[in-house]
Formats: C-alpha cells, structure tokens, sequence
C-alpha cells in the first residue's frame, strides 16, 4: 500500500510541477527579455523610458494576478482543484504562444504595444489561479508526514522556468546574430512554449483529485464558494494577512530580488554584457534547487516558523550591501577582467540564494496548513497572489523607478529591505506554527 502511495503522489508530483513550470516559462520568459521588449514595442527615444514601459508591461501580468486568483480559487472550492488546473495551463499557454506571433511597435504602431499587453493581462488572470492553487492540491496529495519536503519540490519551478527561458537565451544569442535575435531570435522561448502546452495538458488529464476535496465532498453535497465567507471570519483574515505579508509578500520580493531584478541590474546599471550575466543567473538558479529543497527538509524537523523567520532576517540584512559588492565586483571586472570579480559575484548570488531558499522552501505546505480544508483553495490563492503581484511583481518597475528618481542605482533597494524587517517582527510573534496540522480539518 506504501509503495502505491509512494508511487501515486510521485505521478501527482510530476503533473503539478510540469504544469506549474509550464506556467513560470511563460510567465517569465516575458521578464527575462524586458531589455529586448523596450524597443520592440515602447520605442521611445529615451532608453530608460522604453526600459520602464517594458517592466510595466510585465508588472501588468502580475497585478491582475490577485483577480485570477479570486476567480479561480473560489471556483476551486466549489468545483474542485483538478478542473482548475486545465483551464489555467490552457489559457497560460495560448497567451504566451500569441506573444510569440505578435507583430512589432514598427509594423502596426501602438497596437503592437496594445496587443502585448491584453496577452499579459490573459497570462497575469492564468497565472493567479495556478500559483497558489497547485500548491493547495500537492500538499493535500503529500499527506500529514513530511509535508515541506516533499513540497518544496513545487517551489523549484518557477527557478527552472527561468533556467529554461535563460538558457534558451543564452544559446539563441550565442548562436544569432545581435540583428537576428532582435529581429526574430527573442520569438522562439515563446514558440517552444506550444510543445510544453501540449505535453502538460496530456499529463494534467490523468490527475486525480485531492482527497481532501473527495472527502469534503462526501460530507457537503453541494460545496460552496468562500472567497466572501474568509473575510468574515476573523482568524482566516487574520492568517490571510499573515500569509501576505509575511510569507508570499517576502518571499516574492526574495524571488523577484534573486531571479529577476539581479539580472537586470548587471545588465543596465553596472553595464556587464548580457552573456556573461545570463550564465550567471544559470548559476544562481542551479544554486537555489538544493537550499530550496533542504529548508523544506528542514521545517520537517523544526518547524516552519523558524525556517521562515531564518531566511527574512538574512534578506533585511543582506539585499542593500549585496547590491553594493555587486556593483563593486562588476565595475572591477568590467576595468580589469579579474575572473575572481565573477567569483565574487556568485558568491553573493548564492548567500542571496539563501535567504530566498528559507522563505520559499516550506512555503508550499504552509500555504493549505494555515486554512482549513473547506476553505483553503481561495484563502490561500487571492492573498499569495495579491502579493506576488502587487508586492513582488512591482519590485522591478518601483526599484528601477526610485533608482532612476534618485539618481542612484541603489537606492530603490531600501523598499524591499524595509518591507523584509517589518515582515520579520510581524511573523516572529504573530505566525502560528503548523508543521503537524491535519489537512482534513
């Protein structure tokens, strides 16, 4: 019975986190090539303006991210996790392959812009329902007994569509010409994205559902909606704040911080050439799978609480000067082409990595253990998403903002070095602990 267990959440495991990676690929691949999207479709005469247009256009997605995640959480409680799951990869994956066909600014003008973003909007509405929704049906697949670590799993997606999307970039721009892939290299990430559409769907179509939700069924015949019902009990609002503010909020602005915006400020604001910092956002992602996975591991064995709290302290008190060394490290090599200048910089990315693998490595389990079960598909997806929309989404478009407002490169980072200390003081004496919680009550 054990092995068949083992071996049926193995095959849950595989089709959640496909999909789920699926979703990620496309949603980011979109962040990865904002430089490129500046000119294509914002050609403003100021570089910097076009930058900003592009990373609003991405922040876009993840704004109406918390509508998606209202819509399809609640239809989730009402009609199960598994049908949720099918119509979200199937629009992610219209979207993004459209994106891949959209004509430029310089063919049809302001459509172009227009266009780029409504598929935006469409992969933001996806995105909600996924993220947050699939960590709701692995961790009630997992079980009572190791839920973090084998959950954690789900949090290396969105790393690996980064990895996918910069790895395919890296090889595009080695392989192309710099007036091919501006032409028409950046397209093919979201042509690819069609094949992984259709293996996803056919590996979603054999998911079972959750057996909290069979058992919830059996129970209540008819299952209610209770995105309304969660804000009028004060113990779900209250956990809701809780998971936005300190859990999704913080390690969204970690992820965004790490995965994103770092690669972005050694591309324009210390000025190393794209190869060499894609190679070393490869690295930082290869880095973060490993400590993702050990403090899911680890808030096994002594809770999720600390764990969390571990990776918020280290983050308020290492994104500021970890910028600072970066920039330091890469106007060295940039002078001098020490190769330890790189190794420097790795290292950086890999204590950052840290703080981000703390945060985000129990996150899954502990997105369904603080809701109860009738509940937990909207409680978690609407406050999770709202915060990695509003709060991480935006973390490159208000920090480019505030740097480009200040006149220093640095300085947009005090906003999520401050949100991390608050989150910090709030979580260390309001998170409750839920390691051992049933998932059936």
């Amino acid at each position: 019975m054990l092995k068949k267990d083992t071996h049926s959440y193995r095959k849950v495991a595989t089709a959640a986190c496909f999909g789920t990676f699926l979703e990620w690929y496309d949603f980011l691949t979109f962040a990865t090539l904002a430089v490129v999207f500046g000119p294509l479709f914002f050609p403003y005469s100021d570089p910097n303006t076009a930058l900003l247009a592009s990373l609003a256009t991405f922040g876009v997605g993840m704004v109406v991210r918390p509508l998606g995640a209202a819509f399809f959480g609640s239809l989730g409680d009402k009609i199960g996790r598994k049908p949720i799951f099918m119509i979200t990869i199937s629009l992610m994956g219209i979207a993004t392959v459209l994106v891949g066909f959209l004509p430029t600014y310089e063919q049809i003008g302001i459509w172009a812009s227009v266009m780029l973003v409504s598929l935006r909007l469409l992969q933001g509405l996806s995105a909600g329902g996924e993220i947050g929704g699939s960590a709701v049906y692995l961790t009630e697949h997992a079980g009572n007994e190791s839920r973090g670590f084998k959950t954690s799993f789900l949090q290396l997606m969105g790393p690996l569509g980064i990895l996918a999307s910069t790895l395919q970039i890296a090889l595009l721009r080695h392989y192309l010409s710099p007036e091919d892939f501006q032409a028409w290299g950046w397209r093919v990430p979201f042509w690819i994205s069609f094949f992984l559409l259709i293996i996803a769907f056919w590996i979603r179509r054999s998911l079972e559902e959750t057996p909290v939700f069979l058992e919830l069924t059996k129970k209540n015949k008819k299952v209610e909606s209770q995105l309304i019902n969660n804000f009028k009990d004060p113990e779900i609002r209250k956990r809701m704040f809780l998971l936005f503010f300190c859990i999704s909020s913080s390690g969204a602005i970690l992820f965004f911080c790490v995965q994103v915006y770092t690669a972005i400020f050694l591309k324009v604001s210390v000025n190393i050439p794209s190869g060499i910092v894609d190679q070393l956002s490869i690295y930082a992602t290869v880095v973060l799978f490993p400590l993702t996975v050990f403090a899911g591991w680890l808030s096994d064995k002594i809770g999720r609480k600390p764990v969390v709290i571990s990776g918020l302290i280290l983050g308020t008190f290492f994104i500021h000067p970890a910028y600072e060394i970066l920039q330091s490290l890469g106007t060295q090599y940039l002078q001098y082409g020490t190769p330890s200048s790189l190794l420097g910089i790795g290292l950086i990315l890999t204590v950052l990595s840290l703080a981000l693998g703390l945060v985000v490595g129990p996150q899954t389990a502990l997105l369904a253990e603080l809701f109860p079960a009738k509940s937990r598909n909207s409680a978690a997806t609407l406050p999770h998403n709202l915060a990695a929309g509003w709060i991480g989404g935006l973390l490159p478009l208000i920090v480019t903002w505030l740097n480009q407002w200040s006149g220093n490169s640095l300085t947009g980072l005090w906003y999520p070095t401050i949100f991390l200390a608050i989150g910090t003081v709030i979580a260390y004496f309001y998170m409750p602990e839920t390691n051992k919680v049933n998932l059936l009550n």
